[in-house]
């Protein structure tokens, strides 16, 4: 009779596992592709950066050097002679300024007055959250550029208008061949290359940012730029190219979590989040798509290592300008690595195959050096959790949990749409969300329905002790009154609902009795526990004499009340997970 009577009970406390938030889904748990369920649960950490100078820009003015090109009109002439150019006007010219292109530091020397300009560079990258009070990580050469290289950016961005006159000027003084366009590039190019030679950057200042959203706002115009502060600095590639940020009065940001550099090898599908310069540099989509990151994917293809012995993992998910800096996972959703650079076509395109990823270890080396400890935020653990539900289909259980994470971060660039769309789908008809009401009269109700199970369990018990004399009870190792083990030291609820702890760290330590406790406990950030259900008094013992008369009429009687209970509350078997 005690084993059917602990089946009952079993049955009961079994119910209680397909709560949610016991444990940490998996793609294949929830039904949706690696990349789907990666792309949901990270992006709202990954970020668009911006790094930006100012300063003046002087160039002196070039002046001819008319010897050294007197000597290449001679090569010209002779070249003409022994037939390798056209003896006509143009050829010769085109020649000639085609030459003075490949140097043009032998043709024009500095001299004159200075052009000075006012003028302003900078760049996107992509970093993203490891703590929720604002650390960030993403590349070195994103928050700073060497000298020589600030040199040429201004030299691109802002000696436009300088270059194309000097050009002008140059072809000018070749006579009637302005409309000769192999000239005008040549030329173009050689004041290109001269010009910033011969630059000279004062006055820089720098300064750097995120684009952030504000409450309600999500990722769209409602934006504001925000500043950062730079922590620490690596070197730029092929060195370990890693900067840590830091943005000051924050809390309850989402993150990501670190993995280790062994979590993936060659052939394992890489999963890489940014936002390539192809679309944040670009007129044909408006702001709101501007930022909302891209995630792409590809194999592990090699590792390799620099003459420094700096590793690297080469990988074949696409990457683009504008995606340094960025996170890149393993199927399990933890980061393994940074997007650092690629290899640059000489049309200036990406090779496809060729992006190039700083390991993570190098990423903790650095935040160690800080002392500095990556942290899930209790807004990624609820916003995990909801999007569980979510892909589910459990719309209505989704739903307070995304309240929650609203709540706990308003500036939450995705959930506000989460809550629309679960809305939505239970308008529809669309939600599967069937909870069954006895787990969380269970859980959340303090054991009610449990008492009634016990309780009858007992009744039974003492029945059978009347009719058959004194009878040994199962002890309760949990210090709490047979049948009602309701209240925790201090009077809080034995399966209350978990209550968030610190920042940082998702659940409070759990509440139990002096040994293990009935039900399972909410599992850790990253965890999961596989808990058996467990009968609350320990092992039935066996009772003295025979069995009563009436115990198999209430043992019925008691199984027809739970089927009947499991009806009217339309409760459905327990969902293996």
């Amino acid at each position: 009779m005690w084993g059917r009577i602990s089946a009952v009970a079993g049955l009961v406390l079994a119910s209680t596992l397909a709560l949610p938030g016991t444990a940490v889904a998996k793609p294949e748990e929830v039904d949706v592709p690696v990349g789907t369920w990666l792309a949901a649960r990270t992006h709202p950490s990954v970020q668009l950066t911006s790094v930006s100078y100012t300063a003046d820009v002087a160039v002196p003015t070039p002046e001819a050097n008319l010897e050294a090109i007197r000597t290449l009109t001679q090569q010209g002439i002779n070249a003409v002679q022994s037939g390798k150019i056209s003896s006509d006007e143009n050829s010769i010219y085109r020649w000639v300024v085609q030459q003075m292109a490949k140097n043009p530091g032998r043709y024009f020397s500095p001299g004159g007055q200075e052009r000075v300009v006012e003028a302003t560079a900078g760049g996107l990258c992509t970093g993203w959250w490891i703590t929720p009070d604002g650390y960030m990580v993403t590349a070195a050469h994103c928050v700073g550029q060497e000298d020589a290289e600030l040199a040429q950016t201004f030299a691109a961005q802002a000696l436009t208008k300088i270059n194309e006159k000097d050009a002008a000027d140059l072809v000018a003084s070749l006579g009637d061949i302005a409309s000769d366009e192999e000239i005008l590039r040549s030329a173009a190019k050689i004041f290109q290359i001269w010009n910033a030679e011969n630059i000279k950057i004062r006055n820089v200042q720098s300064s750097l940012s995120l684009l952030q959203s504000l409450p309600g706002g999500g990722v769209d115009k409602t934006t504001k730029t925000v500043p950062i502060e730079l922590v620490a600095k690596g070197t730029v590639y092929p060195g370990k190219d890693v900067a840590i940020l830091k943005v000051n009065g924050q809390n309850n940001l989402p993150t990501v979590p670190l993995g280790e550099d062994s979590d993936v090898r060659v052939g394992d599908t890489l999963y890489i989040s940014g936002f390539p310069g192809t679309v944040t540099q670009t007129s044909i989509f408006n702001l709101e798509s501007k930022l909302d990151p891209a995630f792409t994917e590809g194999p592990y293809n090699a590792s390799r290592q620099t003459p420094e012995g700096v590793p690297y993992i080469q990988t074949q998910a696409p990457s683009y300008p504008g995606n340094s800096g960025g996170p890149v996972f393993s199927k399990d959703g933890k980061v393994i690595g940074i997007l650092v650079g690629g290899l640059i076509q000489q049309d200036g395109g990406s090779t496809e195959g060729e992006s190039f990823v700083l390991p993570v270890s190098i990423v903790k080396e650095k935040l160690n050096e800080k002392n500095i400890k990556p942290a899930e935020s209790t807004t990624t653990t609820a916003y995990n959790e909801a999007l569980d539900l979510f892909f589910q289909n459990r719309y209505s259980d989704a739903l307070p949990k995304f309240r929650e994470v609203q709540a706990l971060q308003p500036n939450h660039p995705y959930v506000a749409k989460y809550i629309s769309d679960s809305q939505q789908a239970i308008t529809a008809g669309k939600d599967e969300s069937g909870t069954p009401i006895l787990p969380w009269l269970l859980w959340g109700g303090g054991g009610l329905v449990a008492a009634f199970v016990i309780g009858t369990i007992v009744a039974v018990a003492r029945g059978k002790s009347r009719s058959k004399g004194p009878a040994s009870f199962p002890p309760a190792p949990y210090g709490a009154q047979p049948g009602y083990p309701a209240q925790l030291p201090g009077g809080q609820p034995q399966y209350g609902q978990p209550q968030y702890g610190q920042q940082g760290q998702p659940y409070g330590a759990p509440q139990q009795y002096q040994q293990r406790p009935p039900y399972p406990l909410p599992a850790g950030p990253g965890e999961t526990r596989a808990v058996r259900p467990q009968s609350p008094y320990g092992q039935p013992q066996p009772q003295q004499g025979g069995q009563g008369p009436g115990a198999n009429t209430r043992i019925a009687g008691l199984e027809a009340e739970l089927e009947q209970l499991r009806r009217n509350m339309g409760q459905r078997p327990p969902e293996q997970r």
